[in-house]
């Protein structure tokens, strides 16, 4: 009996080890009928992918996994990524939200909630965890720009909170698991990272800066508020120390309000400092950390915006009904403006513009009267509508400029 279970063991392990040699011979034949690419070839190929595809090809081998998360293929897939508009969009009523926060395995598994993975990685119990006003949830999606058109794209990522910043591909998320505090999120690779508290104050009293550090390599939030005396203070978190530290405050009367977000462009974040007939710009730099005012070439209006352009700081301002004119300033050295274009098309007086394309600088437009979006095409020459679906149309102030990157702090 003992022998004939010994010959039963041992032929099954004869027949597991010939077909594990023949599934290897098998694959060693697939492989040899595939011609060889060099990694660097496949690199060049899927350095053109956009993000989603990326994500799939991931799967594809550990090779290609390999190649994609290499930070040389993150950062040069980051230079080459255009600029896209990413923003809220409102659950329909009847979403069952509750469901994405106690991440039921039988609920939509391809979507992502912010608040429930913040609440696994904290390991807050379910029966614990706090009462969520669902009418404020959204989903976080984003606007792409190609052939005159304008495709909408969907993160599957649910959230409560606020978008405050955006910094290459990143992007600064109001925490609402607890008050007063900040996600950061790459909403591609769906990593997050909740910050420490800063100062808290009432979220109209305050504005947010994202930006990386050219000189340390680190990137840094700024926090600028004003206090109850009206006085403005700044403060300061690297993602490197993750600790809040104060710098030099701006100089009183040099802020009026932080309606308008700040602009990062030539190493400094860049404040309209009051909601109309502003002519100067208030300036910080990144690494100095002092605040200068900057003047403006012209008064700065109600539709007039500053953007970042092909790495320099572009003031675009309505001179006449007709007429908008684009100034460029490459540098905080001698604060000189460069007028570089005029768009003089049809009437354009509240035409807001929202980003500006990184491939092309074409600039993007909103209509403020029935949020109506257009592009100006500096090869054409011209100013067209583009076609969005009904949903999409929102403020101007609901839009933050992104780009689609694999980027880690």
């Amino acid at each position: 009996m003992e022998k004939s279970m010994g010959s039963k063991g041992k032929n099954l392990a004869r027949l597991v080890e010939e077909k594990a040699c023949s599934k290897k011979l098998q694959q060693e034949e697939e492989q040899r009928r595939i011609p060889y690419l060099p990694k660097d070839c496949i690199a060049n190929i899927l350095i053109r992918l956009p993000h989603n595809s990326l994500l799939k090809s991931m799967l594809v081998c550990k090779s290609w996994r390999n190649i994609i998360k290499s930070l040389n293929f993150v950062h040069d897939h980051l230079h080459r990524s255009d600029t896209v508009l990413i923003f809220r969009s409102w659950l329909p009523r009847s979403h069952n939200y509750y469901s994405s926060l106690t991440s039921r395995p039988n609920e939509n598994p391809n979507s992502f909630s912010i608040e429930a993975n913040y609440m696994q990685s904290q390991n807050i119990p379910i029966l614990t965890r706090p009462t969520i006003n669902y009418s404020s949830a959204s989903y976080v999606k984003f606007m792409e720009f190609s052939n005159g058109k304008c495709e909408e794209g969907d993160y599957k990522i649910s959230c409560l909170g606020m978008i405050r910043a955006t910094c290459d591909g990143l992007i600064l998320l109001d925490n609402r698991m607890k008050k007063g505090g900040l996600i950061v999120l790459n909403p591609v690779t769906r990593k997050l990272d909740p910050l420490p508290l800063g100062t808290l104050c009432p979220s109209h009293n305050e504005s947010y800066g994202f930006a990386l550090s050219k000189v340390s390599g680190v990137y840094k939030v700024v926090h600028l508020f004003r206090d109850e005396l009206d006085f403005f203070h700044c403060e300061i978190l690297s993602l490197g120390t993750r600790v809040w530290w104060p710098v030099y405050d701006p100089e009183p009367g040099l802020f009026g309000w932080l309606g308008y977000r700040p602009v990062f462009a030539i190493g400094s974040l860049h404040w309209v400092p009051f909601v109309d007939h502003s002519d100067y710009i208030v300036s910080m730099e990144l690494n100095s950390q002092k605040f200068h005012k900057v003047s403006l070439p012209t008064s700065c209006t109600t539709h007039d915006r500053i953007l970042e352009m092909h790495g320099s700081l572009c003031f675009i301002a309505h001179e006449e009904m007709t007429q908008i004119n684009i100034w460029m300033l490459e540098g905080l050295s001698g604060h000189v403006w460069k007028q570089t274009f005029s768009i003089t098309t049809g009437c354009m007086f509240d035409m807001v513009p929202l980003l500006s394309l990184k491939t092309s600088g074409d600039i993007i437009f909103e209509r403020d009267e029935d949020y109506s979006l257009y592009r100006y095409h500096f090869e054409l020459k011209e100013m067209r509508r583009i076609e969005v679906q009904e949903n999409c149309a929102m403020s101007s102030n609901s839009y933050f400029a992104h780009v689609n990157s694999f980027i880690s702090w």
